[in-house]
């Protein structure tokens, strides 16, 4: 099992450096047209893993399936894996979207410069992925040794989906951010962007000329008045830190959500990484039409909540519906999302006429 998973851990940090180091080494603004193809690559790179799923739990290569699945209590076969693994990819992919408003507006506050947008989420999709696997570790330890827990994570996502119904618009200013608050009292901040740094030193060339729209080389106020030597953090790493801090609180939601489907650590972790490693591209082919999308919110509020009654009933659904009844939930989950959809396009539709 321990070959499995480093596997798959050396495959993403490869994917990734092949990304940022290739495809995206100099900074530059991404194209509708080049996140739509990004995001059709790591959706098909997500689909097809489900290939490798089927086989290996089928065959149980080097562990996997072997042991019993703590939230419906069968041993997960080729097919029962994969439904769990797509299941699990669409929750947290669907979920995920709602980050993406929230990306969007973080990055408004901050006026982060197009061109540095992608090294923001790059950066936060490595530590949503170091974070996500911790929670994933202690949540699979925690129902192992406490099955009473999926209860509390059912109820937690049914209200958690109730007050998304609830609420009307985003109220939270990223400036009033308690750990950003911190930060600018521990460490000094520039004023403005310096490229694609995160850090400068004071007095140094990187330091002396700020990024400013135009092109036009500013001296930074901040940097004049800061020690030489001194590190700084640039406006673009509080933009990351409070993109760090939104998805851990985004995945307190969307981990329990997926302990709904299954408590195999392997089909939680594969089906997160997948459907996160697709945000970045994901967020560049929507940000320009997210006000489309009235009802997705509603949306993914019901799935939230379904998932909750999923969670709560999961015994009877299973004398209900078999074994596959996680077949049932993945058909559900399509169709809350196409019907938020199709409804947004119609009633965006109704507003032009």
């Amino acid at each position: 099992m321990a070959w499995i998973w480093a596997g798959f851990i050396f495959s993403v940090l490869l994917m990734l450096i092949i990304d940022l180091g290739f495809f995206h080494k100099h900074p530059k603004e991404v194209s509708v047209k080049d996140a739509i193809g990004w995001s059709l690559v790591w959706a098909t790179l997500g689909l097809l893993f489900s290939i490798f799923v089927y086989f290996g739990y089928e065959n149980k290569w080097m562990g996997l399936g072997e042991s019993v699945d703590a939230v419906d209590g069968f041993v997960n076969g080729g097919w029962t894996a994969t439904m769990k693994y797509l299941t699990g990819y669409v929750v947290e992919k669907s979920l995920s979207l709602d980050n993406i408003f929230v990306i969007a507006m973080i990055f408004g506050f901050f006026s982060v410069p197009k061109i540095y947008q992608h090294r923001v989420l790059f950066w936060g999709i490595i530590g949503a992925l170091v974070l996500r696997g911790m929670m994933i570790v202690a949540g699979a330890r925690l129902i192992a040794e406490f099955h009473w827990i999926l209860y509390v994570f059912g109820a937690f996502l049914i209200v958690t989906g109730i007050k998304m119904l609830l609420l009307t618009s985003e109220s939270d200013n990223p400036g009033n951010n308690i750990l950003v608050r911190f930060v600018r009292r521990l460490v000094p901040v520039t004023e403005r962007f310096h490229g694609e740094h995160f850090i400068v030193k004071a007095g140094s060339k990187q330091s002396a000329e700020a990024d400013v729209p135009g092109g036009v080389a500013l001296t930074d106020r901040v940097v004049e008045n800061a020690k030489p030597g001194q590190l700084l953090l640039t406006p673009l790493a509080l933009a990351l830190i409070i993109v760090e801090t939104t998805d851990l609180i985004f995945a307190v939601d969307s981990i329990p959500a997926i302990f709904a489907i299954t408590a195999d650590p392997f089909l939680i972790f594969t089906s997160n990484v997948f459907a996160i490693l697709g945000l970045r591209s994901l967020y560049f082919a929507l940000s320009g039409m997210m006000d489309k999308f009235r009802y997705l919110k509603v949306s993914l509020a019901l799935v939230l909540m379904l998932v909750g009654v999923k969670m709560l009933s999961a015994e009877w659904l299973k004398h209900v519906l078999g074994q596959y009844f996680n077949v049932y939930l993945l058909v559900a989950i399509l169709a809350i999302l196409t019907i938020g959809i199709v409804a947004s396009h119609w009633a965006g539709k109704g507003d032009h006429r």
